[in-house]
């Protein structure tokens, strides 16, 4: 049975795969400092509440637990807290998995699917994106990705260590049997802020810009279940233990993209309620369309997105009924949050 650390393992991609991965019979200790994710989603795994700033910790970490592998999914994720904050976003998410390199190297432990982004690409020049897209990201959230990618590479060159980097479009959905979910704090995507605008109507979705070359106006992104984003990472692991293949950088898509107003659309179809919403100025930097190819995936890790924005949809308001105010404040009960509404909720 293989052994897993999983940083950033309370959060809400990460929180799923530590799910996935215990089903799947490996045992599993979540790294996680709890500034963004939460204790609740954890479940049964061992919890370390501790951030990666600590080399002394990690280094221990990883000798009680002798992981086979490291799934590294820990790191701030704001765009817009990241151009006002960039030296946090540096320490936090660079110097972060310098820390972790350097304690897994010392350990002994040469395996890592690491949680990257499509803000690597920066601007695209064509679509859908492949990974031979150059890379030029245009925010210091997708540099450190970028920086962490490259951090990785020469390692490997130099050390033996194997990766596998995924680089994420949009993550959506829920896993709803497992009651996990979306829950950021403040919330910034836009499937979720959508459904809340639609279910509690006390709150207007905000549109920025609806006057790209789409064929309604809107932007195009491209949505991926998290739980088909599991399965890849699970599907990373295997390659990564299973073969002696090199290491990898993929994307993670569907191949297609839906607009704002075609998201819009299904959560009024979902819930039987129109969004209330109201169309802002757009955002600088703000491409008209960011689909993923998944090609690469597809040969090298035999992954394809299976669920469509239906399902996305559809499994995050199961989740909204499920948990309307959240994740409970602590793993036993729901917790009274006092998180008060905003007026407007902004789209990332």
């Amino acid at each position: 049975m293989h052994s897993v650390l999983v940083t950033g393992g309370a959060g809400y991609i990460g929180s799923h795969m530590v799910q996935a991965l215990r089903r799947g019979g490996y045992r599993t200790v979540v790294l996680d400092d709890l500034s963004a994710g939460h204790a609740a989603a954890v479940g049964e795994a061992e919890l370390v509440q501790e951030d990666m700033g600590d080399r002394g910790l990690m280094r221990a970490l990883l000798r009680r637990h002798r992981p086979s592998a490291i799934c590294h999914f820990a790191a701030l994720a704001r765009v817009d807290e990241s151009m006002e904050q960039p030296l946090l976003y540096y320490k936090n998410n660079v110097l972060g998995t310098l820390n972790l390199l350097e304690a897994a190297l010392e350990v002994g432990v040469a395996r890592f699917v690491f949680s990257s982004s499509a803000a690597v690409y920066g601007e695209p020049q064509e679509v859908p994106i492949t990974e031979s897209h150059p890379t030029a990201p245009v925010n210091p959230y997708g540099r450190t990705k970028l920086v962490s990618e490259r951090l990785l590479a020469d390692c490997a060159q130099a050390y033996g260590i194997r990766f596998v980097a995924l680089r994420y479009f949009n993550a959506a959905g829920a896993d709803v049997p497992a009651r996990l979910g979306e829950d950021h704090r403040p919330e910034t995507h836009l499937i979720p802020l959508a459904l809340k605008a639609a279910v509690f109507q006390d709150q207007e979705l905000v549109i920025h810009g609806d006057n790209y070359d789409t064929p309604d106006g809107t932007c195009i992104r491209d949505y991926v279940h998290v739980i088909d984003l599991v399965d890849a990472h699970l599907r990373a692991l295997e390659y990564l233990h299973e073969n002696d293949g090199g290491s990898q950088i993929l994307n993670l898509g569907t191949g297609a993209g839906n607009s704002v107003r075609e998201v819009m659309d299904m959560v009024g179809k979902v819930t039987g309620v129109d969004v209330p919403h109201r169309v802002g100025p757009r955002r600088a930097g703000d491409p008209a369309r960011l689909v993923a190819s998944f090609a690469k995936a597809k040969d090298v890790l035999g992954w394809e997105p299976r669920r469509d924005l239906e399902e996305m949809v559809r499994s995050a308001y199961e989740f909204l009924r499920i948990r309307p105010e959240g994740y409970p404040s602590t793993p036993e009960g729901f917790g009274d949050f006092g998180r008060p509404r905003p007026e407007s909720a902004e789209v990332e």
